[in-house]
């Protein structure tokens, strides 16, 4: 009896510590696939089953240890898959979303080493865009919001804490090249304010397009790609109203997610100077939410590759975790522009698209 008693002991003590180190551990992520349909593109119409359409399908890792006083040690590992086919989203990096490690500080602010997202993207995909940086309508699209503007490899992050509703929050990347340190480098800076029903972030982001064997080359001028953008949102209650307005100066500031998705005789080509704008809206409807929105891009080159697109959807929320959705997009190029409609995880082919899909958290 005493035997079982200690056993019974030991075991339960097991499970407490168990539980107790478990819960500072969080496993979260995003199920989410549907049906699209393109249209307009070289390839012709395309209907397919694919993952990711309103957030990219993803399984995380996330953890918190207090360290004494106001200080806790922080990290994320994310990975994101696919559910069409049950494959990774990169062959070859596993947490290719976010993989970081920190200390965080109420009193001090958040301090993080790793893979990231940008300033710029997280003020795009939550305060600019009413689609949320997802569906047909979401405003990658046309801002230039893809690659490496929207998670940065090799980059230190700090968060200033929250002063009345005011923060600041900043980026830089090392570009690590040898021989060179400024190859490569990137650098962001964010100024927010949140509070009363208002979401305001200004941000600057500055991306060296030198890679070491032509920075010092003879003859070879690489400009920096600038963006800056101002996003807000308020909140009516009965209505979210949305506004952004950026500034893209230099290469590979504003580039086209598709090479030549309409197999123009002359390619497009990627503007040098543009300025985008968006308006939109989110609006409570029956159990879900309407969202709509108008972007434009200007392209202020010689070549005046102008486009504009305007988007619509509606989510239906099943539960606080599973929410059905539809959406539409279109967009509008002149002069020989080539923007496509995608969605949170494929550039898209053509210059009209339809989604219905299912999205899932855990």
């Amino acid at each position: 009896m005493k035997k079982l008693t200690l056993a019974a002991i030991f075991a339960g003590s097991f499970a407490a510590a168990t539980a107790h180190a478990q819960s500072n551990v969080t496993i979260y992520g995003i199920v989410d696939a549907g049906i699209v349909r393109e249209t307009g593109g070289a390839a012709g119409d395309v209907t397919k089953v694919t993952s990711g359409i309103g957030s990219q399908s993803r399984i995380g890792f996330r953890g918190v240890e207090e360290l004494g006083g106001d200080l806790s040690a922080i990290f994320t590992l994310e990975s994101g898959y696919r559910i069409d086919d049950g494959s990774l989203d990169s062959s070859n990096t596993l947490f290719n979303r976010q993989a970081f490690v920190g200390l965080k500080s109420k009193s001090l602010g958040t301090l993080t080493i790793g893979r990231q997202y940008n300033p710029l993207y997280n003020a795009m995909s939550q305060v600019a865009d009413p689609f949320g940086a997802g569906y047909a309508g979401n405003i990658k699209n046309l801002f230039p919001a893809g690659g490496v503007n929207t998670r940065v490899s090799n980059a230190l992050v700090y968060s200033t804490p929250n002063w009345s509703g005011f923060s600041v929050d900043g980026l830089y990347a090392l570009g690590e090249q040898a021989g060179d340190n400024t190859a490569g480098r990137q650098f962001s800076i964010g100024l927010n304010y949140s509070g009363n029903g208002l979401n305001v972030r200004l941000v600057h982001n500055n991306r060296n397009n030198d890679v070491a064997a032509t920075s010092t080359a003879v003859g070879v001028d690489r400009d920096d790609g600038k963006n800056t953008l101002l996003a807000a949102n308020y909140d009516f209650k009965v209505v979210k109203l949305f506004a952004a307005y950026e500034w893209d100066k230099g290469l590979n500031s504003s580039p086209i997610p598709v090479a030549n998705a309409f197999g123009l005789r002359t390619p497009p080509k990627p503007s040098t100077d543009a300025n985008d704008a968006l308006i939109g809206l989110t609006a409570p409807l029956g159990n879900g939410t309407l969202m709509a929105s108008y972007m434009t891009k200007n392209d202020k080159t010689v070549a005046n590759q102008d486009a504009h697109q305007w988007a619509v959807g509606y989510s239906y929320a099943l539960s606080k975790r599973t929410s059905a959705y539809t959406a539409y997009a279109k967009i509008k190029n002149k002069n020989g522009a080539g923007y496509t409609v995608g969605n949170n995880n494929e550039a898209g082919s053509g210059d009209a698209a339809f989604n219905l899909g299912v999205r899932h958290t855990f």
